[in-house]
């Protein structure tokens, strides 16, 4: 018996290009979904799956963008002005 080889991304492009390419794969099903006039609560159940593959990748690139960017703004002495874009990327979300 052999273990199964997964793709596993290795740096934070890879990661989020790979992600990026999942939800494109939901957004591609629930197109033909439509076109196909299939039951709605399908097609909701897979729109709901692209949504929250792109909250995934927006969770990613937070993550990457809190650990990296404003954390040296911070350190450097410029972490009001970070702080306040990525609160306002949170409002504009709202």
């Amino acid at each position: 018996m052999y273990a199964a080889m997964t793709y596993r991304p290795k740096n934070l492009e890879e990661r989020t290009l790979h992600r990026l390419k999942i939800a494109r794969g939901h957004l591609d099903k629930v197109i033909k979904m439509v076109e196909s006039q299939e039951y709605c609560i399908d097609v909701i159940n897979q729109s709901q799956a692209v949504q929250a593959a792109l909250k995934e990748i927006d969770s990613l690139l937070l993550e990457n963008h809190l650990v990296n960017c404003v954390a040296k703004d911070i350190h450097d002495g410029h972490g009001k002005n970070s702080l306040e874009e990525v609160m306002k990327v949170f409002k504009r979300a709202s």
